[in-house]
């Protein structure tokens, strides 16, 4: 199949699609230039097709409705492969499969696959246009949905194509929902294909081959499986950072800024902490991102970090005025909703969103929901896509190129026991096996076993896109490509601590920012803490409670480092390094052996 008059010069690129076009056979092809008025044709089309249901321009304009099949409707772990030239790897956290044969099998999906569809071709930038930090990549789909969403969470379209020019490196991203139609057949509001779903990447080659999936994560490839996986791949080849991390500014009442970056576990807050609005007086938050940092060393030594996306494709639940106003100031415009209610006054809803629910909703499933349902009416994984300039707390240097310089890392999960609320490492070998040791329970944003504990180390269990022994072993290395003192300090904290009867003891959100502030001074050398066998954790003393309500003993509990209970954790780590075998670091090993000797004494 051939097609007229590309927009690019780029004869790979052109040749790229070419052959996927005649591979998939599509009716037609469209390169995405990234204008509103494309914008609006295509969620025209979305309308049209059932796909979309416009909501009221005068409480949401620009705002669109969307449900999906109910077998899509979150990212599929288990159909995710990472298809190195070696299994080993891999590692035994991926998904793999020899290449050559998974080629042949995704040839085999992708022929035809697009007949009665249009192929859309969007070039897109992840970061600011023409940063050092930045990459290209070109994702072809057949999905309307994906290439709007892809216009909200990345810079997409003709301004991509103008930085790749004639001959510059991208990284190609294939995508199909799997759903050909035959002539005269009538196409489904959401098409996807809920037999055969592959999320494969290609480290050697920078490749990604999506099949089966129009959602989230599995479709909108720029998103986990580029930002993460294959640039973890590039990150530790050229020796820089990609990691599922927020991004803030914290500036102080004297107006001095420090940018610290976090890494939660998918559904644990990291859009709350991210556009948090302090209980201090005279501290500020404002947003850098909330989901993926991109760092490299710059020429003052320090890690500096851009936030690769766009846009921000979070989780409805949860997300109320009380948890995240400036979300919600956020999504007054411009949004795309995925598997959320819909109100009879065409807006949308979800569980928590308000105390009391209407009387009668439209359920993700598209049926009619009372209160006396006794079902949620949204997913727990429904999602709003949404420009990141339109957050009320969005920093102004959020697109600034050269980055932002990070002082402290944070990592931390969903902990109902041992885990304190914060504490700081002893050094930067030690930090990597705070986050190499994280655990949360599992959340909605990934199928099955909702509420287990398991291992997620620095939160990139589902998205490092090589050997985790090997990316312990690459964040190892980070002081010998700087002097130690100009790299980030690294902190251990969990709101989520809970009491003997199942309540929290911290009361979390806009209170995180006296956690929040303890770093900031301990980074200055002006707060104090007890040295425990795990870190250094803030005495009650040491935090700025004034205004917490908050009982004197619910704070000591949730900064208790409990020995014994440490103690107990320690035969799961061993289990969960075990999987590694030689491949774990030694550096890993003996700060393991050093915590042991420290809960021992």
């Amino acid at each position: 199949m051939a097609f007229v008059n590309p927009p690019t010069k780029h004869q790979r690129l052109i040749r790229w699609v070419d052959e996927m076009a005649r591979l998939c056979e599509p009716d037609s092809v469209h390169w995405f230039d990234g204008s509103p008025a494309e914008r609006e044709l295509l969620c025209k089309q979305l309308v049209d097709a059932g796909t979309f249901v416009a909501l009221d321009p005068a409480k949401r304009p620009g705002s669109f409705w969307a449900r999906s099949d109910p077998g899509d409707v979150a990212r599929v772990e288990d159909r995710t492969f990472i298809c190195s030239e070696r299994e080993e790897d891999a590692g035994p956290t991926n998904n793999w499969q020899e290449p050559a044969a998974m080629r042949s099998r995704l040839e085999s999906l992708f022929r035809g696959c697009m007949h009665g569809r249009t192929m859309y071709v969007v070039p897109f930038s992840m970061g600011p246009l023409g940063s050092r930090l930045s990459y290209i990549g070109v994702e072809i789909t057949d999905s309307p949905y994906v290439a709007v969403s892809m216009g909200t969470m990345t810079r997409a379209g003709q301004p991509a194509l103008d930085v790749l020019g004639d001959d510059g490196d991208f990284v190609p991203c294939m995508h199909a929902v799997g759903a050909p139609l035959a002539p005269g057949e009538a196409d489904v509001p959401w098409p996807c294909n809920n037999h055969e779903k592959w999320i494969v990447h290609f480290p050697a080659t920078r490749e990604i081959w999506s099949f089966g999936s129009g959602y989230g994560g599995n479709a909108l490839l720029g998103k986990k499986c580029f930002a993460l996986r294959i640039a973890s791949v590039i990150a530790r080849d050229v020796g820089w950072l990609a990691e599922h991390m927020l991004i803030l500014k914290l500036t102080s009442p004297a107006g001095r800024a420090r940018y610290l970056a976090a890494a939660f576990p998918s559904a644990c807050g990291k859009t709350n902490l991210a556009m948090l609005i302090p209980t201090i007086p005279g501290w500020k938050v404002e947003t850098i991102g909330d989901d993926i940092a991109w760092m490299k060393i710059g020429a003052d030594g320090r890690l500096h970090a851009i936030n690769p996306e766009f846009g921000f494709f979070g989780v409805a639940p949860g997300t109320n005025e009380t948890t995240n106003p400036n979300a919600m100031r956020t999504l007054d415009r411009n949004t795309v909703f995925t598997n959320t209610a819909l109100t009879a006054d065409d807006d949308v809803w979800w569980e928590d969103l308000a105390d009391e629910p209407p009387a009668v909703l439209t359920d993700w499933l598209g049926r009619r929901w009372t209160p006396e349902t006794g079902t949620p009416a949204a997913h727990p994984n429904s999602r709003f896509c949404v420009p990141a300039a339109q957050c009320p707390s969005i920093a102004p240097e959020w697109e600034d190129p050269a980055g932002v310089p990070i002082s402290a890392f944070l990592f931390g999960g969903r902990r109902a026991t041992t885990v304190p609320l914060v504490f700081e490492s002893r050094s930067w070998r030690h930090g990597v096996l705070i986050a190499a040791t994280m655990g949360s329970e599992k959340t909605a944003a990934a199928d099955g076993g909702l509420g287990q504990l398991r291992r997620d180390p620095f939160a990139m269990l589902p998205f490092c896109g090589y050997n985790m022994a090997d990316y312990f072993a690459h964040w190892l290395t980070m002081p010998e490509r700087t002097a130690p003192s100009q790299l980030p300090t690294i902190y251990g904290v969990n709101w989520f601590r809970k009491d003997a009867d199942g309540r929290f003891l911290w009361p979390g959100f806009g209170e995180n920012s006296r956690v929040l502030e303890w770093i900031f001074r301990r980074l200055d050398g002006e707060a104090g803490g007890a040295d425990t066998p795990i870190g250094v954790v803030p005495r009650p003393e040491d935090l700025q409670l004034d205004g917490l309500d908050v009982p004197g003993d619910a704070l000591a509990a949730a900064l208790r480092v409990d020995v014994d209970e440490w103690r107990r954790e320690l035969p799961s780590i061993h289990d969960d390094f075990s999987k590694y075998g030689a491949r774990l670091p030694d550096a890993v090993r003996e700060e393991l052996d050093a915590l042991e000797e420290r809960l021992a004494r």
